[in-house]
């Protein structure tokens, strides 16, 4: 906006008033050389001699040349590129343009014979005399000097004026309140509720991202959305809370523009719909009062799908791929509470239900992506015990309502375990009445469970290859990042994170079959419950990289990491925020070069007066000034000749 402010003032300024002041000089000229030509007295001199009018039309013409050369390249760069140090340049070209506008009008000379005066003569009744009757009308060179000293200063402080004007109005508010921008995502996890607050800059029409410092912050909260399924009303509360931290760390004033979405996932997704809308409407009417930008659409149930892409999108973003060769981008593999996600770029076909394309910039990915719902860590978990209890299973239990985990450390016991309460919806009608579950300790068995609870449903595969249930899944090719669960797993085991699969199997052996009591003595921080799926999450993991993916126990392509790159947290949220920001803003750029009045005005009425008006009302006072003073002409009329005599007043 501001290049082309200036851009318009200067082809204004050399459209319509360069012509009118050669026009007018031009009939001065003539009305001065037809006088010259009727006077009757030979000896008189010329006004203007053949060499003073060859360099005049040589000034002329190279002033046009000059003019058409300075207008061509201006439109060029108004239309062509943004603003940039170089408009400086054009800025400068305008003021010098007015300046030389009356430079070019009234030159200083040195002498009278060069400051083209029009002399007239008064023929008195005495022929001789007529020499002293001859009137010649001048004008004191320091009388010139101060009119244009005032005209420049007038000049340069209407221009610095506009200057002012459109910073004020385009540039001082901005300032102001600072060129950082907000946005708050809140993702709707299956164990918590997590905020996050997010800054960043937009810099020649593209976001900057940094996630650290005050440019990112999170806050989350247990339990997750799906707990709040009998009572909907609850969901509020630990809203709230978030909603207030996300306040302490946004500027009230600019809480007015931070948009704000809740994006709920696979816990929410287990849940029926008439459920998750109970909750969606009491987290809609807390988002609409919290004081950000909101909309009802806003706040939804995100399919699997896009909780994928969404990750593999961030994952990207931190390793330095986003942008670039779709072969060489980084897989996302996550394991979450309730589901699990598989998201890469597939060198060979993908059916259109499980095929994503994404643009970003030039760059065009189609990607496979899908969320194996009922496989996150914690449900296979709860699948497991429902399989040790089900009718379906060969495996009997040792004694009356007792049965072997295989996935327990030794020496465990859970007694009197109440299966409704573990088993989640979609298997709570397998379940029995509470049963005891006696620790195995054993690895092996633990891992072809975990292989088992993998491929149920593999028969019904109506694709050429499924790894997961009855879900095409392609082969992985390129490096990939495991996410979440892979990740506390490996740290909590103490393997890097190029480990290779085989050493979480050693992990997991020695964790498996070690005692019980041992483990609670050298891990006293830690829940009962988190503790004991430890043995359970590395055979599931080896499981489902190696038996299912078919990834190699050597292969160094699997990074375990929940952050890459300069410490960016690999959190699908990020990439959501990634997404929606780069898209918007491309989209807003296209907008602007195709519809280039809607996108500088729009309806804002108060701009379209400031960027309109002001540049008229600048020119305006710019042409007073300009004609402050201006040259006028006088005709007298000679009685003895009998004619007119045109002359110049100064």
């Amino acid at each position: 906006i501001f290049s082309f402010v200036f851009h318009f003032i200067f082809a204004f300024n050399s459209f319509f008033f360069f012509p009118h002041h050669r026009v007018r000089h031009r009939r001065l000229r003539a009305a001065a050389s037809f006088t010259g030509a009727l006077s009757r007295r030979p000896s008189r001199s010329p006004l203007i001699s053949v060499e003073e009018k060859l360099q005049k039309k040589k000034k002329k013409k190279n002033r046009k040349i000059t003019k058409k050369i300075f207008v061509f390249g201006n439109f060029v760069f108004a239309y062509l590129v943004p603003f940039r140090s170089y408009d400086s340049l054009f800025v400068l070209v305008a003021v010098s343009k007015l300046l030389m506008r009356r430079s070019h009008a009234r030159s200083r000379v040195k002498s009278k014979s060069d400051m083209d005066p029009i002399k007239f003569q008064i023929r008195s009744g005495n022929r001789a005399s007529s020499s002293s009757s001859t009137y010649t009308l001048t004008k004191s060179i320091s009388k010139t000097a101060r009119s244009n000293l005032l005209l420049t200063v007038a000049s340069i402080a209407s221009v610095l004026g506009f200057l002012f004007v459109c910073y004020w109005i385009m540039f001082a508010e901005g300032s102001r309140r600072g060129s950082l921008r907000y946005s708050v995502v809140i993702d709707g996890g299956s164990t918590g509720t997590r905020i996050h607050v997010f800054g960043y800059r937009i810099e020649s029409g593209k976001p900057v991202f940094e996630f650290r410092g005050a440019n990112y912050a999170s806050l989350k909260l247990h339990p997750g959305l799906s707990a709040y399924a009998d009572d909907p009303d609850g969901a509020s509360v630990s809203l709230m809370e978030l909603v207030e931290f996300a306040k302490g760390r946004i500027p009230k004033g600019m809480w007015m523009e931070t948009e704000v979405r809740l994006m709920a996932t696979a816990g929410m997704r287990l849940l029926e719909l008439s459920v998750q809308e109970k909750i969606l409407q009491v987290t809609k009417k807390v988002l609409e009062s919290s004081g950000f930008m909101f909309r009802e659409e806003w706040a939804s149930v995100i399919s699997g799908s896009d909780e994928g892409v969404y990750a593999w999108v961030v994952a990207n973003f931190a390793v330095g791929s986003l942008g670039g060769d779709p072969l060489n981008s980084t897989g996302i593999v996550e394991l979450g509470g309730a589901s699990a996600q598989v998201t890469f770029v597939s060198s060979e076909p993908v059916p259109s239900e499980f095929s994503r394309t994404i643009s970003l910039g030039n760059v065009s990915y189609n990607l496979y992506s899908h969320s194996f719902l009922h496989f996150g860590q914690n449900a296979a978990h709860e699948k497991l015990w429902g399989s040790l209890v089900s009718k379906d299973q060969n495996s009997e239990p040792t004694q009356q309502g007792v049965f072997k985990d295989p996935c327990a450390p030794k020496g465990y016991n859970h007694l009197n375990i109440n299966t409704q309460k573990h088993l989640s919806g979609f298997l709570a009608e397998e379940s029995k009445l509470p049963a005891s579950f006696q620790a195995g300790g054993n690895y092996s068995q633990c891992r072809s469970a975990a292989l088992s609870i993998l491929q149920d449903g593999n028969e019904k595969c109506s694709y050429q290859h499924c790894s997961i249930g009855s879900t095409f899944t392609p082969k992985l090719r390129g490096r990939f990042l495991a996410t979440e669960n892979f990740f506390y797993t490996s740290k909590f085991f103490g393997l890097g994170e190029k480990a290779w699969l085989s050493k979480m199997i050693s992990a997991g052996e020695r964790f498996c079959g070690e005692d019980w009591s041992k483990l609670r003595v050298k891990n006293p921080s830690l829940e009962e419950e988190d503790l004991l799926r430890y043995c359970f999450s590395s055979a599931y993991i080896v499981s489902l990289l190696h038996d299912t993916l078919g990834i190699p126990l050597d292969d160094e392509r699997i990074g375990y990491a929940n952050q890459a790159g300069d410490n960016i947290p690999l959190d699908w949220a990020l990439g959501a925020f990634i997404l929606q920001t780069e898209t918007s803003t491309s989209h807003h750029a296209a907008s602007s070069n195709r519809h280039w009045f809607h996108a500088l005005f729009g309806n804002d009425s108060k701009t379209l007066f400031y960027l309109i008006g002001v540049p008229i009302l600048m020119t305006v006072l710019v042409c007073l000034v300009s004609k402050w003073k201006k040259p006028q002409l006088k005709t007298i009329y000679d009685l003895e000749k009998g004619r007119y005599i045109v002359s110049r007043i100064r």
